[in-house]
């Protein structure tokens, strides 16, 4: 492990939550040093106009996100919308890590993207969750990975050490909060300040949201059989944040005492993800700015269902958090380098 190289990165898509987090990440790691931010829309334009937090590279000029001005870094970060990732990516030289947190490369069934995307599949790569069983090993050296998505990673840390366990019925029940970042930078009528103060709201409600396919993806892997998952999102007013909770009927056997020692085997020896003391549950504001996932798992003996609550910032292990955590594995960092394990409160 060569921990005195440094790797330039490009981040296009800059401008917007997601590609700001990772600007905000990178202002802290030892290993990866921002040589570049990009973004069509806003090119021209300084970094500190649109994203005046990031004060450590507001002189930074935003230039246009076309591949040959993506080309010349070693890692390139791309924080674009579903569906402009791939023919940036195909463009790119094979040594350069890619790293795409659009949902462009997550799905590996064809059929699926043409449904719930539409237009040709674009292929699978590598799937950024680490903490999934033997996920680590395909990170590590690989050149192309494809960041989950951030309802998919607190579903997927939530439920997958039940499925895998055999703990519970391949049958899911997820009800998700999510804070309005999870929509985007563009303006939007239904996410003014004056629609979302004091109100919460679902939507993509019947299995129609774009997640569904990759929970399903993932969470059938570590079931090794197909999973149901039935999946509503509700947008709540805070800016940033999610909060799951899972359930699914308990096979015969599986008691609270079995179910929290399947969770205590798989998470603890992982950085990022906290199974919770008994009697404490996840909140969205102790995750806030830090790239862990707070879970706790409870049985309903009344309803014969587990129940597991997985709390995450959509932005930092959601989305910007993971694609820094891949890219620490696929070039032979420490997994943890430049990732804040604290949260912000209050």
């Amino acid at each position: 492990m060569n921990t005195g190289q440094t790797w330039t990165v490009g981040v296009t898509g800059a401008t917007g939550y997601a590609g700001g987090e990772v600007v905000r990440l990178l202002a802290g790691h030892p290993h990866l040093r921002l040589a570049g931010v990009h973004a069509n829309s806003s090119a021209g334009r300084r970094l500190g106009e649109l994203q005046p937090h990031l004060l450590p590279f507001a002189d930074l000029e935003v230039r246009p996100s076309a591949p040959a001005d993506l080309a010349g870094y070693d890692v390139v970060v791309l924080a674009l919308p579903h569906g402009e990732s791939a023919a940036i990516a195909a463009q790119l030289p094979e040594d350069t890590l890619v790293i795409d947190c659009g949902a462009d490369h997550r799905l590996e069934d064809p059929a699926a993207w043409a449904r719930w995307y539409g237009g040709e599949h674009s292929g699978s790569w590598p799937y950024g969750l680490p903490e999934l069983a033997g996920q680590r090993e395909k990170l590590a050296g690989a050149r192309r990975i494809a960041v989950p998505g951030c309802y998919p990673t607190s579903v997927t840390l939530a439920m997958a050490p039940a499925l895998a366990a055999g703990l519970v019925e391949p049958d899911v029940v997820v009800v998700a909060a999510s804070g309005t970042s999870g929509a985007g930078k563009a303006a939007k009528p239904h996410l003014l300040g004056s629609e979302v103060m004091g109100s919460v709201s679902a939507y993509g409600v019947g299995g129609v949201h774009r997640h569904t396919p990759e929970m399903a993806q993932t969470l059938g892997a570590a079931a090794g059989q197909p999973v149901r998952i039935s999946f509503t999102p509700t947008l709540v007013p805070m800016s940033r944040g999610i909060l799951a909770t899972c359930s699914a009927p308990l096979r015969p056997g599986t008691d609270a005492g079995a179910a929290r020692a399947a969770y205590a085997e798989a998470y603890g020896d992982e950085p990022f993800v906290h199974l919770l003391p008994e009697g404490q549950w996840p909140t969205t504001a102790q995750v806030l700015g830090a790239n862990t996932v707070a879970v706790q798992v409870a049985v309903d003996p009344d309803a014969g269902r587990l129940v597991v609550v997985a709390a995450v910032d959509n932005l930092t292990k959601g989305t910007a958090g993971g694609a820094v955590q891949s890219a620490n594995i696929a070039l032979g960092l420490p997994e943890t380098a430049g990732l804040p394990l604290v949260g912000v409160a209050p």
